[in-house]
């Protein structure tokens, strides 16, 4: 094997170099909310989850100050300004994130499709040998790939890195979706705490962290009983967290 052919494997064969650019790929695709749950849908959903959170939290420790109810929604509307651009600015500088990811493998890919097509070539035999393609057809399709650059270029990106490259989405789709859950969320605390002062904003917390974990574990396609135990035993950790040490420092400190 040449010294050039070393270098762009790396001391593998052409298999190996796939494994390592599929890894490579996922790496690159990966979201906060995983592979498998499309962007938008994972931005709202996150969204929803991080406002309820932060809501029963702020609500939990202004209680305990013995804030006034009328207070706490009036410091909720201040909030939601300053908490939307947050969760929206935040969706969008991820997925701007993740498209630079793919357009420096596009770049990678495409400069090595123009200065090593001989390893590329092996790459393309060895992706189709794993397909079950041999002897004139496998080279058949070799040569039509490698006859158009942009062609390869996309097959190289989907098949050797596993891309795909449609799901992709533009960072404002992400934050438009992330917007529309911090405002369905806020709608829905506030109006709980309207129509039930006492008990209303946790049935409507409850009410939102299950439908958001029945959605997830749906498209993500995992247990559901245990998504429901994992998150509603953080959120009730940290709700109690919170509600102790409150007390504690009202009782020691703050004496109020």
């Amino acid at each position: 094997m040449s010294d050039n052919f070393a270098d762009h494997f790396k001391g593998k064969d052409a298999l190996g170099h796939v494994i390592d650019a599929r890894v490579k790929g996922r790496l690159a695709a990966s979201e906060s909310h995983g592979l498998e749950i499309p962007g938008h849908v994972g931005e709202l959903l996150y969204s929803i989850k991080e406002t309820t959170a932060i809501l029963l939290l702020l609500w939990i420790s202004m209680q305990t100050m013995k804030i006034p109810t009328s207070q706490i929604l009036h410091i909720y509307i201040f909030l939601f300004f300053g908490w939307i651009v947050w969760s929206a600015g935040r969706s969008a500088f991820l997925g701007w994130l993740r498209l630079q990811r793919l357009n420096r493998l596009i770049t990678e890919e495409k400069w090595e499709i123009e200065h090593h097509r001989d390893q590329e070539k092996q790459e393309l035999e060895a992706l189709y040998k794993a397909k079950g393609f041999s002897g004139k057809l496998l080279q058949d399709v070799v040569e039509v790939l490698m006859a158009d650059d942009n062609r390869l270029l996309q097959v190289m990106l989907e098949e050797e890195m596993g891309l795909t490259l449609s799901a992709f989405e533009h960072p404002l789709k992400h934050a438009l979706f992330s917007l529309v859950g911090v405002v369905v969320t806020f709608l829905a605390i506030c109006g709980s705490i309207i129509l039930l002062p006492t008990y209303g904003i946790y049935i409507a917390g409850a009410l939102m962290v299950t439908v958001t974990i029945i959605m997830s574990s749906r498209k993500e396609k995992t247990e559901l009983m245990s998504s429901l135990v994992w998150l509603i035993g953080i959120f009730g950790i940290s709700i109690a967290s919170v509600y102790f040490i409150s007390q504690i420092l009202n009782i020691f400190i703050f004496k109020l």
